[in-house]
């Protein structure tokens, strides 16, 4: 089983992001795990910049979507229109159609809208009008939220930032890397001449080969003895749900794959414990009027919870 891709798109996709290596392995193996992700960050970072980015790594389709308040659902999955030439109604595709899909600002349209996104997420297809479309394979959704202005917004429910795989931020550049960017970009346009060092077909295979990373019961017993103590913390008022826990472990795969490692290990699931849950848990009133946050209540677990030592590459 050999995952060696991982590293060929995340040097293309270097010539195009700067000092974003870790963001760049937690979206490949958020895609890894057939799941979705969820970039919480200001504007300008480079957050389309890298969707494109990953989209003509994998010589995949690519739609952005700008999510607004007058965004309809069909503006999304598509609509039926009639043609008078053929006497019959044509399905025009939406861009959710795509292998990559951007979902810029996801939190500024509508709830009615935004849940127009729960079936593409969950059952890789969407609906319209009683008729059932099966969407391209791979499907990555990357949805965007902007923290710093709320008003005007639409928090997503729980029930959407739990389909969400994980949520990560990609920070400021240091000095240097802002540098780096200035004199990358000052003559020419990486991204134009970006080419394809894989295929949509390949990421399948990759995505079921995922699938037979070794994880044993230990570490099994590790996941879900986390969980539960994000349920029983009197800090934490709705823990992380199964589905939770089922990321987690898929996750885990995924990134132990990356690292071409065919088993995965305890620092797996602590490295990825915050990026996957965080965006779930509910934080009690009391402890946010402290100021406290999802990542630090998540240290706090993960210190408390003892880390598997016995073998765990065979049991």
């Amino acid at each position: 089983m050999s995952f060696s891709i991982g590293r060929k798109i995340t040097d293309n996709i270097n010539k195009v992001i700067i000092g974003k290596q870790k963001a760049i392995e937690l979206m490949l193996a958020a895609l890894l795990a057939e799941g979705h992700l969820l970039l919480e960050d200001v504007p300008g970072v480079g957050k389309t910049l890298l969707a494109r980015a990953l989209a003509k790594s994998i010589g995949g389709t690519f739609h952005r979507i700008q999510f607004t308040p007058d965004l309809l659902p069909s503006d999304i999955t598509g609509f039926n229109i009639y043609n008078q030439k053929e006497g019959k109604f044509i399905f025009q595709k939406g861009p959710v159609m795509s292998n990559i899909v951007l979902a810029d600002e996801i939190n500024r349209t509508i709830p009615r809208t935004q849940s127009s996104l729960l079936e593409s997420m969950q059952e890789r297809q969407v609906t319209v009008d009683g008729v059932t479309f099966d969407l391209p394979l791979p499907f990555f959704i990357i949805a965007t939220q902007n923290p710093i202005e709320l008003e005007g917004t639409y928090p997503l429910p729980e029930a959407q930032l739990d389909r969400f795989l994980m949520c990560i931020k990609l920070d400021y550049p240091t000095h240097q890397e802002e540098m780096l960017i200035l004199e990358r970009f000052q003559k020419d346009e990486p991204l134009e001449n970006l080419e394809a060092v894989t295929t949509p077909e390949e990421i399948l295979h990759l995505q079921k080969e995922r699938r037979k990373v070794y994880i044993s019961k230990e570490i099994n017993h590790f996941i879900v003895t986390l969980a539960n103590a994000t349920r029983k913390s009197p800090k934490i008022r709705y823990g992380a749900s199964p589905r939770a826990s089922l990321h987690l472990l898929r996750a885990a795969q995924a990134l132990a794959a990356l690292r071409e490692r065919d088993f995965v290990l305890p620092d797996d699931i602590k490295e990825l414990f915050t990026p996957v849950l965080a965006h779930r848990i509910v934080i009690d009133t009391k402890e946010k009027l402290k100021g406290t946050t999802p990542q630090q209540l998540l240290t706090e677990i993960l210190e408390q919870t003892e880390v598997p030592t016995r073998d765990i590459v065979n049991e």
